[in-house]
């Protein structure tokens, strides 16, 4: 059998990238030969195997014919007499479609870039900076689209070439798209948000008309005015993709970026007679981001935090103006005295909002480090202490409770006045 390093890793190594996984392809064998070599079978629709001593994936060399329509509509053909040019010519992406032969690599993964067996122009393409797709095979695959938006958001640099463009507008207008199962949605879209200019994926999905078929809540928001006052960029869908690039800056994790996503979307149905006002929409956003969340079956950790900041944002930007009362009032609608981490990256969400616009990228946010002086303060009483207490003076149920609040409003004042 011959062995080779195929896709990412061989482009990221191109490009002088860290390759964090490598993915192999295997010519020439069988399920029952890698099985006997050691290797030990993970894949469910087609033959994938785990290296007994790396844990690295093994594939064999397959093709694919689509059936139905979507995603899961495949039949997988893996055998020995599969060609590695067949397996490359399956792939999307000409930079996706490169390969080494595992006899021509180095130490560390390192070869020479003139033995890397390119069928299909990749080479070129990198050096172009240009996403183009292989072949045919790139329409029976819909989550082609979803793969080409996150790799513009990794490779900002990189441009669609046209024709792969015009496919990908084809694939959508003839309802592929709309087959996609929630669950691979979720998946691509949450490593999209996670590189390093999010606001690429949702240009590209944009271009294609993916964005209003996957995320119609997010698409409606281009061409929405704002208060220039307060958003010099002034339309909304802009000031989303500011916010989106800016949680990337700050390394923001997933579920904050998910809440940067989300947190303005009840503008997009914003009642036209009071534009570019938008009253209310802090709740609206709420009932939007629910609807997402349960259609991508988005984890509760992200949805949560998301539904907190969509609904609480405002009031954060303004927090500067309460008093200790409604400061701790804040806290406790945002249940950070229990979940003070889960605070602390809502605040983060809220530093992004409040930078993600046009000339605030450097600007400071002091709302932060001053809840998170407010949320230390009330979290400093004794609680046991101030319950006893109120037992003693016979206190019961919400008495109680009312007595360690008035005492965290207490304790806050006092770092206010300080």
């Amino acid at each position: 059998m011959q062995i080779y390093m195929v896709g990412g890793a061989v482009r990221d190594a191109l490009l002088g990238l860290p390759v964090q996984d490598r993915d192999w392809v295997v010519v020439g064998s069988t399920p029952q030969h890698m099985v006997a070599q050691g290797f030990v079978p993970v894949g469910k629709d087609f033959p994938v195997f785990l290296h007994p001593q790396t844990h690295e994936e093994y594939a064999l060399a397959r093709t694919e014919r689509k059936t139905a329509p979507g995603y899961r509509g495949f039949v997988i053909h893996a055998a020995p007499d599969v060609s590695l040019a067949q397996d490359l010519a399956r792939r999307d992406l000409s930079i996706n479609a490169l390969a080494v032969a595992a006899d021509q690599l180095g130490r560390g993964g390192v070869f020479d870039p003139q033995h890397v067996i390119d069928p299909h122009g990749g080479l070129q393409d990198l050096v172009d900076k240009l996403f183009r797709h292989v072949g045919p095979a790139f329409r029976e695959d819909p989550v082609r689209i979803l793969r080409v938006a996150r790799l513009a958001a990794r490779f900002p640099e990189f441009t669609m070439a046209p024709e792969t463009l015009t496919l990908m507008r084809e694939m959508v207008t003839s309802g592929e798209v709309d087959h996609l199962v929630p669950e691979r949605v979720w998946q691509e879209l949450a490593r999209g948000l996670m590189e390093v200019m999010p606001s690429r994926m949702f240009a590209v999905l944009r271009d294609c008309g993916a964005l209003a078929r996957l995320l119609p809540e997010v698409d409606c928001l281009w061409g929405v005015a704002q208060r220039a006052d307060y958003h010099p960029e002034v339309d909304t869908g802009v000031h989303v993709m500011m916010v989106m690039d800016m949680s990337a800056r700050l390394l923001a994790p997933l579920p904050v970026r998910l809440a940067c996503l989300c947190h303005d979307l009840g503008k997009g149905n914003t009642p036209a007679d009071i534009l570019p006002r938008h009253l209310g929409h802090e709740q609206r956003s709420v009932g939007l981001l629910r609807n997402l969340c349960t259609r991508l079956r988005v984890p509760t950790e992200c949805r949560e935090l998301a539904e907190v900041m969509a609904r609480e944002h405002s009031n954060i930007h303004r927090s500067s103006e309460f008093d200790a009362a409604a400061l701790v009032r804040l806290l406790e609608r945002c249940d950070a005295l229990r979940k003070p981490a889960r605070f602390a990256q809502i605040l983060l969400a809220c530093e992004c909002d409040a930078r993600g616009r046009l000339g605030y990228f450097d600007s400071a946010y002091p709302q932060r480090p001053r809840l998170q002086a407010v949320l230390a303060a009330a979290q400093g009483i004794d609680t046991g202490e101030v319950a006893a207490s109120a037992v003693a003076r016979g206190a019961k149920g919400q008495h109680i409770a009312e007595a360690v609040h008035t005492a965290r409003v207490a304790a806050v004042r006092t770092v206010l006045a300080a």
